[in-house]
């Protein structure tokens, strides 16, 4: 039976409630939602029944340790992420006594993703499942792999509720759309986001969807010169045409650790003229901004020097060191971190009793 609802107001702040010995920083404000700090993501692994165990044991666990931001896409491990997800909030709802207003359920569409295991012959995959079907041509395929138009991105979205056993997601993300650039015009660009956005809007609308963003790997963290670059701000233009001023475009995501700070230190973001970092311009635009590889697959948490670990508090492991980086950071909402095994969750998950540190000490490490 599909699980009915989204996350909302009052059921995200009774799962904040459930946790009385969290740190008071642990559950932030945004967008009328309490989300943690730390939430579990579903990309890395193999295409196997055996990781999709493990995935949905890790999301069970995390849930019942303090962590209510769930993150996928349709091309994680050709959408068996999205389906081991679906099976652990069936589990959840069902058995362990929570309710589906009480966690925010976010994926991805716009990459090609496959179904279960890589097709032999990808083309005649493209031409079956989107060519034949009336969804797409094969010219709508950006470099072979990236498609965003509206039809495109509607049976991705009906396919990711289908995968999740869900009937409504709290945060659907074009997924990496500088994936685009380079094959048409910045003009043709902002064009086809507003397209794809005016789509998006109908689903919240139907009540499919409650809030949509942009997931991008490269584009806001480059100069303005480059050619994959994003503006935020007209982004969010996009959006107002797309909606108005009542708009959903209220989420990003992007790459932020220790290796990867250019969203805090890099002024590439120009708001009502004025030059700003990205999670500064974020906050002006009320977008919430979210952190994908938060450990940059592990390799930021390990052999950490003193000078990094004393000013994040001298934490047990590196792996958790990296992590209260990301979320102590000023403008980061929550640190997304790769967890498909049960002790890794338990470990990186006391966190959760742990206060960030203030903006003051964080301050320090880049002194």
């Amino acid at each position: 039976m599909t699980i009915e609802g989204c996350a909302t107001s009052n059921g995200t702040r009774h799962y904040r409630d459930r946790f009385p010995n969290a740190a008071s920083r642990h559950f932030r404000e945004q967008q009328n939602l309490t989300l943690s700090s730390i939430g579990i993501g579903t990309y890395l692994g193999n295409a196997n029944e055996d990781t999709d165990e493990r995935y949905g044991d890790a999301v069970v666990r995390g849930v019942q340790l303090g962590v209510n931001v769930i993150d996928s896409a349709a091309n994680y491990r050709f959408q068996r992420s999205e389906r081991s997800i679906g099976k652990a909030l069936d589990k959840l709802t069902g058995e362990s006594g929570f309710t589906r207003d009480e966690f925010v359920v976010c994926t991805k569409g716009g990459y090609l993703p496959f179904d279960d295991v890589p097709p032999r012959n990808v083309r005649a995959y493209i031409q079956e499942t989107f060519v034949d079907t009336g969804i797409a041509e094969f010219d709508d395929f950006v470099g072979g792999s990236h498609c965003m138009t509206p039809a495109y991105l509607q049976n991705q979205l009906d396919q990711s509720l289908h995968n999740l056993n869900l009937d409504c997601l709290d945060v659907y993300y074009i997924h990496n759309p500088e994936s685009q650039l380079g094959h048409v015009s910045e003009w043709e660009f902002y064009y086809r986001l507003e397209l794809a956005f005016k789509q998006l809007e109908d689903n919240r609308q139907q009540g499919k969807l409650k809030a949509y963003g942009v997931a991008s790997w490269n584009g806001f963290r480059v100069k303005q010169q480059s050619t994959d670059y994003h503006s935020l701000e007209r982004m969010v233009e996009a959006a107002r045409k797309a909606g108005g001023e009542t708009h959903g475009f209220h989420f990003i995501q992007l790459p932020f650790n220790l290796a990867m700070p250019e969203a805090l230190t890099l002024l590439n973001q120009d708001v009502n003229g004025e030059n700003l970092s990205l999670l500064e311009a974020a906050e002006r635009l009320n977008v919430t901004a979210i952190a994908s590889a938060s450990m940059l697959q592990g390799r930021v948490a390990q052999d950490l020097p003193l000078t990094v670990r004393a000013p994040l508090g001298s934490l047990a492991t590196d792996a958790q060191t990296a992590i209260q980086f990301v979320r102590s950071t000023p403008g980061i909402t929550t640190a997304l971190v790769g967890m498909s095994r049960v002790e890794h969750v338990e470990e990186n998950l006391k966190l959760a009793n742990i206060e960030p540190v203030t903006p003051e000490t964080f301050s320090k490490l880049f002194e």
